[in-house]
């Protein structure tokens, strides 16, 4: 479909956006990092409050198109920036106030349907989902990566069950001609002997592939460590995650600052918080029932929030060592990009 004709409402629905703002507070004023701008939902909404200043993230370097529709209503209050959000910490951020960091893990409607990117099991053609500033492609994957890294992929990023026979089935066929969407998609389909009728057969490859390209993994994880450096005391950390394994690397990151002593690299031991985050509700944030019927995407988001206890830049963590074979998994990819001609 054309974006062009897409209905503004299919194009763009800021998710927990009520819950966002009540959380974040820009009625007080202060800088605020929307780490992924995309259509600019969060953005415009923080800028209608008065002394408040949003710097914008996106590694989709088409958001600057509508990025910079409201850097033309606001000049002085709006920077966008084409980085990933891992990147944040490399922003000139010492003289800013940051009271509240925003991450939204989902796709838009926009990007889903764009043919380009081949984000969807429904498009035609090459395998893309390449978000912005990638090194391979899905296609390189499918095409070039090995039968038990295929299944590995596949079973811990996507959870999905069938993998291993889906991986060498996908090498059979690959021997015979390169894989594109549609070949992908009829290789799961005549694989997969347990149909389930509510969801597609290829949406679990799919997303995991999307996780392995786009790295993130180790995009989110770092993210969230350069995002609570550059936070600062009394600021609110807000993420929206759209599946599993996300929310559960926010949860553990929220969740071990929050319980474990965070100890400053130099800060004198007697200056140094018992812990760095504060989290006032431990349980997720759900969209309500009529946010749903208004936007069906939106029922598998949750939110959560932690806020920064002292404006202590480094601390120690231990995400990295929790997450490391999944970070192990992602690596397979370097050597697409790192071998190619």
């Amino acid at each position: 479909m054309d974006a062009t004709i897409v209905p503004e409402v299919q194009k763009h629905y800021p998710v927990l956006l009520k819950e966002i703002i009540s959380i974040i507070s820009p009625q007080y004023g202060g800088t605020f990092i929307d780490c992924t701008f995309g259509q600019g939902g969060y953005s415009k909404k923080i800028l209608e409050f008065e002394n408040t200043k949003v710097i914008a993230l996106d590694r989709d370097i088409e958001s600057e198109a509508k990025a910079n529709q409201i850097k033309n209503k606001f000049e002085d209050r709006f920077l966008f920036k084409n980085i990933k959000f891992s990147q944040l910490n490399n922003l000139k951020l010492k003289n800013e106030n940051v009271k509240g960091i925003i991450f939204d893990l989902g796709y838009s409607y926009v990007q889903i349907k764009d043919p380009k990117k081949g984000l969807s099991f429904e498009s035609k053609g090459k395998l893309n989902m390449q978000m912005g500033l990638n090194n391979y492609s899905a296609e390189d994957a499918i095409n070039k990566l090995d039968e038990k890294e295929l299944d590995k992929i596949f079973k811990f990023f996507g959870d999905e069950k069938e993998s291993k026979f889906i991986a060498r089935n996908i090498v059979k066929e690959r021997s015979k001609k390169k894989i594109d969407t549609q070949s992908l998609v009829e290789i799961i389909e005549n694989t997969k002997r347990k149909k389930n009728f509510k969801v597609h057969s290829a949406t679990k490859v799919f997303q995991a592939l999307r996780i392995l390209v786009n790295r993130e993994i180790s995009e989110l994880i770092f993210g969230l460590i350069n995002a609570t450096k550059v936070l600062k005391q009394d600021g609110v950390l807000a993420v929206v995650s759209f599946h599993s394994l996300e929310d559960k690397i926010v949860k553990y990151f929220f969740k071990s600052l929050s319980e474990k002593k965070s100890i400053s690299r130099y800060a004198p031991i007697t200056e140094q918080p018992e812990t760095l985050l504060k989290l006032s509700e431990k349980k997720a944030i759900i969209p309500s029932e009529e946010e749903i019927a208004e936007n069906l995407p939106s029922r598998s988001a949750k939110l959560r929030y932690a806020i920064k206890k002292s404006d202590f830049y480094d601390f120690k963590t231990d995400i990295l060592d929790q997450f490391k074979d999944l970070i192990e998994i992602e690596s397979y990819g370097d050597k697409l990009w790192k071998r190619s001609p």
